[in-house]
């Protein structure tokens, strides 16, 4: 049974629906009132705020620290500065992603992950022999993810001596909270502005209830799951077990993925030192991936024909669903579809798709599968630029 994140008091107080799903053992709201789309608008019009409390996070430090994490992931760590955080994955021997998470360093020798899953044994494997501390801080850092075109100016005034005006993208600050040290990181699963907020959890409802206190002017909501995932697929951000299988927890070998068949071949640092998979990866590269992950655009007159025949509108609106559905050239299976929505601010029935790499060129015309009156059916569908839905305003200083 699920248990109560350092946010439920707050979290539970909100949630009139009484509709929860289970977030890696805690309990997470999936909407707040009648309408997740209320909470999708606050994030794409305003801001929302969000318990991200249960994701995974280990700290790592030590003089090895850069070394273990660089033998780890696929990105360059030693590249990285002191403030920055790295969006990466990470591989077995086979080149096959095992998880994928943000990297944040914190110090010269001090970095923070996090992960879907539990990791702290695939560190201390990697990490065998290093002069490396290890520590599962899952329990003891609350998250809160403040995300939405309003959320630095509603940052910015409950912190105003935080220098958020000159954060950018992927890096971080550090700073302080009613006496406390209080991490901000400007990322988030929504592809806006956003930022999230990492806190020990006795502080976690106080920060909750500041930010939301000084957001009702800003047209603050909280954020459900259920408006996430529709915030995610515009942003074409993949979410694990569902557009792909960790290859811990695939049955069989083509249920695996390697970085580049998931759209993280860019994340893959194949001129830096040896790492977990890298003579796999150099293969793939040199020999080309088999599939490639790809964003549809689903031919809505196709949609209205289809759903005509049976004298119905489109029936396409909603939640996102997590249903995987075929994909075809032709007669020709080719892939499938993972991840797929009616997005509410660009008005396009959209996807997030695996297929073969041949028919993964942007423009390629596919044929996407749709039940209508339990008759399986095909609607034509075009392969399309990720991210679907990209606004200025997420990498754009805020200040100018």
């Amino acid at each position: 049974m699920p248990i109560p994140s350092p946010l439920y008091s707050r979290t539970a107080a909100l949630c009139t629906t009484q509709e929860w799903r289970d977030w890696s053992g805690y309990f997470s709201a999936i909407t707040y009132g009648p309408s997740y789309e209320v909470e999708y608008y606050a994030v794409r019009n305003a801001a929302g705020l969000m318990d991200a409390s249960p994701l995974y996070k280990y700290e790592i430090r030590g003089a090895d620290a850069e070394r273990l994490l660089d033998r780890m992931v696929t990105r360059n760590v030693a590249k990285s500065r002191v403030g920055q955080v790295l969006y990466t994955p990470w591989c077995d021997e086979d080149g096959k992603v095992i998880d994928d998470g943000t990297l944040a360093r914190l110090g010269p020798q001090h970095f923070r992950l996090t992960a879907a899953d539990p990791s702290l044994r695939w560190l201390q494997d990697v990490g065998y022999g290093l002069d490396v501390e290890l520590r599962d801080v899952s329990t003891e850092l609350a998250a809160l993810a403040l995300q939405g075109p309003n959320s630095y100016a509603i940052l910015q005034s409950l912190l105003p001596k935080a220098k958020l005006g000159g954060l950018r993208y992927y890096n971080l600050l550090q700073t302080e909270f009613n006496h406390t040290p209080l991490t901000i990181t400007r990322t988030g699963y929504t592809g806006d502005l956003g930022y999230e907020l990492w806190v020990a959890p006795e502080h976690a409802p106080a920060l909750w209830d500041s930010i939301m206190e000084t957001g009702a002017g800003y047209g603050i909501l909280p954020l459900g799951l259920a408006a996430l995932d529709i915030l995610r697929v515009e942003a074409g951000l993949l979410l694990i077990e569902v557009d792909y299988s960790s290859t811990l927890h695939a049955r069989i070998p083509d249920q695996q993925s390697s970085p580049y068949e998931i759209g993280l071949g860019w994340a893959v640092d194949l001129d830096k030192p040896d790492f977990i998979g890298k003579q796999a990866l150099q293969a793939e590269h040199a020999a080309g991936t088999p599939r490639s992950l790809v964003g549809l655009e689903v031919n809505w007159y196709d949609l209205e024909r289809l759903f005509g025949e049976a004298n119905l509108p489109p029936q396409v609106a909603g939640r996102a669903s997590r249903t995987a559905v075929p994909v075809y050239a032709g007669e020709e299976h080719v892939g499938q579809a993972t991840s797929m929505v009616f997005s509410p601010i660009l008005k396009k029935y959209i996807a997030l798709a695996t297929v073969r790499s041949e028919h993964a060129a942007l423009g390629s015309q596919l044929e996407f599968e749709i039940t209508v009156e339990y008759v399986r059916k095909r609607a034509s569908a075009t392969v399309t630029k990720m991210p679907f839905y990209n606004p200025a305003q997420k990498r754009a200083l805020p200040n100018g």
